[in-house]
Protein backbone atom coordinates (compact mmCIF):
# COMPACT_ATOMS: atom_id res chain seq x y z
CA UNK A 1 0.00 0.00 0.00
CA UNK A 2 1.28 3.63 -1.09
CA UNK A 3 2.25 5.72 1.65
CA UNK A 4 -0.10 8.04 -0.43
CA UNK A 5 -3.19 5.70 0.37
CA UNK A 6 -2.48 5.00 3.39
CA UNK A 7 -2.47 8.66 4.16
CA UNK A 8 -5.70 8.93 2.41
CA UNK A 9 -7.10 6.05 4.72
CA UNK A 10 -5.88 7.29 7.89
CA UNK A 11 -7.39 11.28 6.76
CA UNK A 12 -11.02 9.09 6.60
CA UNK A 13 -10.74 7.26 9.76
CA UNK A 14 -10.14 10.18 11.82
CA UNK A 15 -12.87 12.31 10.25
CA UNK A 16 -15.00 9.70 11.12
CA UNK A 17 -13.80 9.58 14.70
CA UNK A 18 -14.71 13.13 14.41
CA UNK A 19 -18.06 12.88 13.21
CA UNK A 20 -18.99 10.58 15.89
CA UNK A 21 -17.75 12.72 18.61
CA UNK A 22 -19.26 15.97 17.05
CA UNK A 23 -22.22 14.90 17.92
CA UNK A 24 -21.26 14.30 21.69
CA UNK A 25 -21.37 17.62 24.10
CA UNK A 26 -19.57 20.06 22.77
CA UNK A 27 -17.21 20.10 26.03
CA UNK A 28 -16.12 16.42 25.56
CA UNK A 29 -15.79 16.64 21.60
CA UNK A 30 -12.10 17.36 21.69
CA UNK A 31 -11.16 15.02 24.35
CA UNK A 32 -13.47 12.05 23.08
CA UNK A 33 -11.17 12.08 19.80
CA UNK A 34 -8.14 12.11 20.87
CA UNK A 35 -8.80 9.84 23.73
CA UNK A 36 -10.11 7.38 21.01
CA UNK A 37 -7.11 7.80 18.89
CA UNK A 38 -4.44 7.43 21.66
CA UNK A 39 -6.22 4.27 23.15
CA UNK A 40 -7.09 2.38 19.36
CA UNK A 41 -4.44 3.81 17.12
CA UNK A 42 -0.62 2.00 16.97
CA UNK A 43 2.36 4.45 17.33
CA UNK A 44 2.24 3.69 13.77
CA UNK A 45 -0.94 4.77 12.88
CA UNK A 46 -0.44 8.86 15.07
CA UNK A 47 3.24 8.89 13.87
CA UNK A 48 1.09 9.17 9.95
CA UNK A 49 -1.56 11.25 11.25
CA UNK A 50 1.26 13.47 12.95
CA UNK A 51 3.35 14.12 9.35
CA UNK A 52 -0.14 14.74 7.53
CA UNK A 53 -0.92 17.59 10.35
CA UNK A 54 2.40 18.69 10.09
CA UNK A 55 2.21 18.57 6.42
CA UNK A 56 -0.90 21.48 6.64
CA UNK A 57 -3.64 18.85 7.61
CA UNK A 58 -4.92 18.65 4.14
CA UNK A 59 -8.62 17.30 4.46
CA UNK A 60 -8.76 16.70 8.28
CA UNK A 61 -11.98 17.41 9.92
CA UNK A 62 -11.35 20.46 11.93
CA UNK A 63 -12.08 18.29 15.42
CA UNK A 64 -9.33 16.24 14.40
CA UNK A 65 -6.66 19.17 13.87
CA UNK A 66 -8.41 20.66 17.53
CA UNK A 67 -7.63 17.30 19.17
CA UNK A 68 -4.24 16.98 18.28
CA UNK A 69 -2.83 18.59 21.21
CA UNK A 70 -3.94 15.94 22.98
CA UNK A 71 -2.87 13.24 20.86
CA UNK A 72 0.15 11.32 22.21
CA UNK A 73 2.54 11.97 19.50
CA UNK A 74 5.38 8.82 19.33
CA UNK A 75 8.82 9.28 18.57
CA UNK A 76 10.07 9.05 15.55
CA UNK A 77 10.37 5.68 13.66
Amino acid sequence: MSHEHTAEKLVRMANQIASFFASQPEATRIDGVATHINKFWEPRMRRQLFEIIDAGGAGLDPLVLDAAKLIKRPQPA
